[in-house]
C-alpha cells in the first residue's frame, strides 16, 4: 500500500503510487505506526531534492523524525505553500531570498519567510487559505482552484492535476476571478522571476508529468 506522504496543490496529503519529482518537509506528521495524524508541525515548510549527497533514510516515516513528502514537481511544491530548502538547494534558497527581501523589505531571515508564507497558506481555522485573484494577472506555474479542482496556469490554458500528471486542458477564461491556491508571495516570486526561466521549468515539468 502506498503511504499516505504525497501532497496536492491545495496541501493535502495523499496516498498515492506516483513518483514525484521533488522532496519536502513540514516536521513530523505521523505517529510510531506511520499513520498520518495532523496536516504540519510547524512553520517551516521545505523543498528538497530528491537526491543530496547520498543520503538516503530507509525505511520512510520512522518514528519520532519528520514526514518525507512527495510533490509532482515544483509547481505543485509552491502552490502547497513549500519554500526551498538552504541545506540541499542553496543556490535556489539564496536566490529566493534575495527576491523575497525585494518583495517583502524588513523581513530577513528563515524564520521571518516561514511566518509570513504560514500565514498565506493557513487561516485561522487551520485550513487551507485561497486568495480571490483575477485570472489574466497570474503568472505560469501558479495554481487555480477551477470548478472545484486544482488547475495548473500556462500560457493561455488552465492545465488539470492529479497526483501522476496533468491531465486535460482547458482555456483560461479571460477576465475572470478565481481563488488562487500558490500563496501570494510566492505567486510574487513566480512573477520575479524570468519568465523565460519560469516558462521553461514549467514546461519540462509538464512534460515529464503529462498523463
Amino acid at each position: 500500500m502506498p503511504l499516505q506522504n504525497r501532497v496536492t496543490p491545495l496541501g493535502e496529503l495523499v496516498a498515492d503510487p506516483a513518483k514525484g519529482l521533488v522532496y519536502g518537509n513540514r516536521g513530523c506528521l505521523h505517529d510510531r505506526s506511520g499513520r498520518i495524524r495532523r496536516r504540519y508541525n510547524g512553520k517551516r515548510w521545505i523543498a528538497c531534492r530528491l537526491q543530496f549527497r547520498g543520503w538516503h533514510r530507509e525505511p520512510l516515516m520512522q518514528p519520532g523524525r519528520f514526514t518525507e513528502l512527495f510533490f509532482l514537481d515544483e509547481a505543485t511544491a509552491l502552490a502547497a505553500g513549500h519554500r526551498p530548502c538552504a541545506l540541499c538547494r542553496r543556490e535556489d534558497y539564496v536566490r529566493f531570498v534575495a527576491m523575497w527581501g525585494g518583495l517583502h523589505p524588513g523581513q530577513a531571515g528563515a524564520d521571518a519567510i516561514d511566518a509570513q508564507l504560514h500565514s498565506e497558506r493557513v487561516g485561522p481555522d487551520r485550513r487551507v487559505r485561497l486568495h480571490e485573484r483575477v485570472l489574466d494577472d497570474l503568472p505560469d506555474g501558479a495554481f487555480v482552484l477551477w470548478d472545484g479542482a486544482p488547475r495548473l496556469v500556462l500560457g493561455a490554458e488552465l492545465l488539470g492535476w492529479t497526483a501522476g500528471g496533468y491531465g486535460d486542458r482547458r482555456p483560461r477564461p479571460v477576465g475572470r476571478r478565481a481563488l488562487a491556491i500558490t500563496p501570494p508571495s510566492l505567486v510574487a516570486v513566480l512573477v520575479a522571476t524570468s519568465k523565460v526561466e519560469v516558462v521553461v521549468a514549467v514546461l519540462v515539468s509538464v512534460g515529464l508529468c503529462l498523463s
